[in-house]
């Protein structure tokens, strides 16, 4: 594991930044595009932000007293709320998005959901670079940004696919709510896997990083 380049506070305020210049951008798009996965990316960018802040005040808990038997408490907890969160933002967006199946998906402009799509992934990947291979196996919080950097990248890149088809095709617009399903179920996925090693931490249990 490649050892980190930057302080974790360092490195967590510039995915921050990032993430903050991301949300307004994927509001407005998916507003005009009527786009429901832009706007679960958007959902998720702002949960981001608010577990990447509650990060911060983890780090600097912890770094008061590293050598206490409980510094990494702060840490867990920070991972168990992000992984909260996340489950949160996914259940908002699968219902939505059944109930746009249900009742047929409205039009969807495609080149917005593709243009904000590719600054996304581009955004994201450039997040997972700060943060390095090594937050990986650094602690949970450090490994639960990372997966919800490399995880949003991933969802970026298939809504830019998505929107490419609607755009060629000028129709299937059921890709939408189905996309925004599919990856609400990744999500979803690997935020209860985040949260049982959570909660194994808080019992004092040694968590495992490669386990996965």
């Amino acid at each position: 594991m490649n050892a980190p380049r930057w302080s974790q506070r360092r490195r967590i305020l510039i995915v921050l930044g990032l993430n903050l210049a991301l949300i307004i951008g994927l509001v407005i798009a998916g507003v005009f595009a009527h786009s429901v996965s832009v706007l679960a990316a958007a959902g998720d960018t702002i949960a981001d932000c608010f577990a990447l802040v509650l990060g911060l005040i983890a780090i600097a808990l912890r770094d008061r007293n590293p050598d206490h038997p409980h510094a990494q408490r702060p840490i867990a907890i920070a991972a168990l709320v992000n992984a909260t969160l996340l489950l949160a933002v996914t259940v908002t967006v699968t219902v939505e998005a059944i109930s746009r199946l249900q009742e047929g998906s409205p039009p969807v402009e495609g080149l917005p959901m593709v243009i904000v799509s590719v600054i996304t992934m581009i955004v994201m990947l450039a997040g997972a670079f700060v943060l390095g291979r090594s937050a990986a196996g650094e602690d949970l919080h450090m490994r639960s940004v990372l997966i919800d950097a490399v995880a949003d990248a991933a969802a970026a890149a298939a809504i830019a696919v998505a929107g490419v088809i609607i755009l060629v095709a000028n129709g299937l617009y059921w890709l939408d709510p189905v996309l925004a399903l599919g990856v609400s179920v990744l999500i979803a996925i690997a935020a209860f896997q985040l949260i049982v090693k959570a909660i194994a931490a808080l019992r004092g249990k040694d968590v495992d990083f490669d386990d996965d």
